[in-house]
């Protein structure tokens, strides 16, 4: 039996978070795998496949944090531009 956990991510920069973790996908482990993928211009797809639960939330949790990083990262190198409300 499988057990999968699929997540989508809408944000402006969805290509660029895509490109900076689709490079991981080659480091998985036996028990898991992962597909990133976008859906149009502003979706970040995640889908992680396990063989079994405990496999399924270590592989979740990397993932997640990969992609958290990422926007971190965005959002510290090329922060919003506020407008002035004047």
């Amino acid at each position: 039996m499988t057990h999968t956990a699929t997540f989508r991510f809408i944000a402006d920069d969805a290509r660029a978070l895509y490109l900076s973790i689709c490079q991981e996908t080659d480091d998985i482990g036996e028990r898991s795998s992962v597909r990133v993928r976008l859906a149009g211009d502003d979706t970040l797809v995640l889908e992680v496949t396990a063989t079994d639960i405990p496999a399924l939330r270590a592989a979740l949790n990397t993932w997640l944090r990969l992609i958290n990083i990422a926007v971190e990262v965005r959002e510290i190198a090329a922060p919003p531009v506020l407008q002035n409300s004047e």
